[in-house]
């Protein structure tokens, strides 16, 4: 239920609590840049549930133009900031918000600060050549997936709109612009730190991370030794965060340190993909032609990335070389652990299992491996595990349908019975709500993306409103929505999804 006396609370824009903490951090950690006016903007979707939660008037008539980029938010002054980072592995020297910009910072009625940021809003000092616009197809697909993400209860950045103009944009083909305003505590990510860093201006280090810390970790503000905690609990968050991605079958697809949150967030939404026939080794992104960011690569990714941003605040740690390299050695040792945590936690939920044993990463392992062979759709098959009945031996309907190898998979359901009676979990109806809390009926496949898209390219916007709603809340049935949790049809398994936005 919504809060009647925080709906009776929504402001307009100009009226809501400006907090320009990350812009008082001034030059050179960002630059002030106009958005682009975008021609004949029109409104797509408008996400009244977190405008809802950030006190905004849903009916401000300056809105459209706002959130287009053609007139600022009130009192404050968009800017774009500067980052480097590590691109399929190769550095970068300079990067940046090439076509996103930080339209405001505001207190939401619940006192946390929130930034928002236009992504396609045009050129700015760090688009190093580019036209600054992200196109319809893209846009599409990062306002649905971070929603989807947040519903899922997975840490991301969110989205509040997404406008679309008939503007020209050239890519691979001629398409057309949008506009996407997304929000979230803090945009900083690792690259940032890199580029002072490696550009030896490690004076611009401490202010960062203070900023980072204040923000975000107010509990370790003034403490002597506030960056290695902070960087403890930064290397762990992003465990966890992959972790999660891992046990719901998400690929990112562009795990660049660039696009990394400090706060452990799914940030920077290109080429990701949900998995559907499984897969150990699926690469999402057509582009990543040497599959660095598969599916499998994505925990040791994580753990790559953790080691450059730790690399690069070295200088934070201590003044002797040789001891910020232990405090960073032993922060970089805590991430395998706190994933392993966190994935054994994770996928034992998945199961039903109530506790956490020495046995259960081998039957998870098994499973995985009896799924990858069969290539069985993902989703579904952890869906279906919940109608496994231990009162009986009856084979389980649903998930047998799609294994191909039925004597391994019989020999599993007979081992993960077992399992379950060792813990003595024999409530099935009990054990059924668990899992099903935990694994969803739907997410946003591919293709369901695909028909949103060419919809909204002939002017129907229908299915992105239908998809919002439906992966708002992904663990319920929905039975009037059952065909949006079947596997894809043979002719959209394979969609290709490249880096171009």
């Amino acid at each position: 239920m919504m809060d009647t006396a925080l709906i009776q609370d929504l402001k307009p824009h100009n009226e809501l609590p400006l907090d320009p903490r990350y812009a008082s951090l001034s030059h050179p950690y960002h630059t002030p840049v106009l958005p682009t006016p975008l021609p004949q903007p029109r409104l797509l979707h408008f996400n009244r549930a977190l405008a809802t939660e950030l006190g905004l008037d849903t009916g401000d008539q300056e809105l459209i133009d706002i959130l287009s980029g053609n007139r600022p938010w009130s009192a404050y002054a968009p800017l774009a900031s500067v980052y480097a980072g590590h691109q399929f592995g190769n550095w970068v020297s300079q990067l940046g918000d090439g076509r996103a910009l930080t339209i405001a910072e505001i207190r939401k009625p619940d006192g946390q600060r929130v930034e928002l940021q236009l992504k396609g809003a045009g050129q700015t000092p760090y688009s190093r050549g580019a036209d600054g616009r992200a196109v319809l197809r893209s846009s599409i697909r990062k306002y649905l997936c971070s929603e989807a993400m947040h519903a899922l209860g997975i840490p991301t950045t969110r989205c509040l709109s997404l406008v679309s103009s008939p503007q020209p944009v050239q890519r691979e083909t001629e398409e057309t612009a949008a506009v996407v305003c997304r929000v979230a505590p803090s945009f900083v990510r690792f690259g940032q730190f890199e580029f002072f860093y490696h550009h030896d201006r490690h004076a611009q280090l401490a202010p960062l991370a203070d900023h980072v810390i204040a923000e975000n970790f107010p509990h370790l503000v003034g403490e002597p030794d506030r960056y290695a905690r902070w960087l403890i609990e930064v290397v762990e968050r992003t465990a966890r965060l992959i972790a999660q991605w891992q046990t719901v079958g998400f690929c990112h697809g562009v795990m660049n340190t660039d696009n990394f949150s400090i706060l452990g967030l799914t940030l920077d939404y290109g080429p990701f993909g949900f998995l559907d026939a499984f897969r150990q080794h699926h690469i999402c992104n057509h582009s990543d032609y040497e599959g660095r960011y598969g599916y499998d690569s994505q925990p040791l990714i994580g753990q790559w990335n953790s080691s450059r941003l730790l690399q690069a605040v070295l200088p934070l740690l201590s003044d002797k070389q040789e001891a910020a390299a232990d405090i960073v050695t032993s922060i970089y040792e805590r991430y395998s652990p706190a994933y392993s945590h966190e994935a054994i936690r994770l996928w034992t939920a998945k199961l039903g299992l109530r506790e956490i044993r020495d046995c259960d990463a081998a039957l998870i392992t098994r499973l995985l491996t009896i799924l990858h062979h069969s290539k069985s759709d993902f989703t579904r098959s952890f869906r279906h595990l919940s109608r496994v009945r231990t009162d009986c031996d009856a084979p389980s309907s649903g998930v047998r349908e799609e294994i191909a190898d039925l004597q391994a998979f019989d020999a599993w359901i007979s081992d993960y019975r077992i399992r379950l009676r060792a813990e003595d979990n024999t409530n099935d109806a009990a054990r059924a709500t668990r899992m099903n809390r935990v694994n969803p009926k739907y997410v946003l496949r591919n293709h369901l993306a695909q028909t949103a898209i060419e919809n909204a390219m002939q002017g129907d916007n229908t299915e992105i409103d239908t998809l919002m709603q439906l992966l708002s809340r992904p663990y319920d049935e929905q039975s009037e929505m059952e065909r949006y949790a079947d596997a894809p049809p043979d002719a959209l398994r394979h969609l290709e999804i490249n880096c171009s936005s």
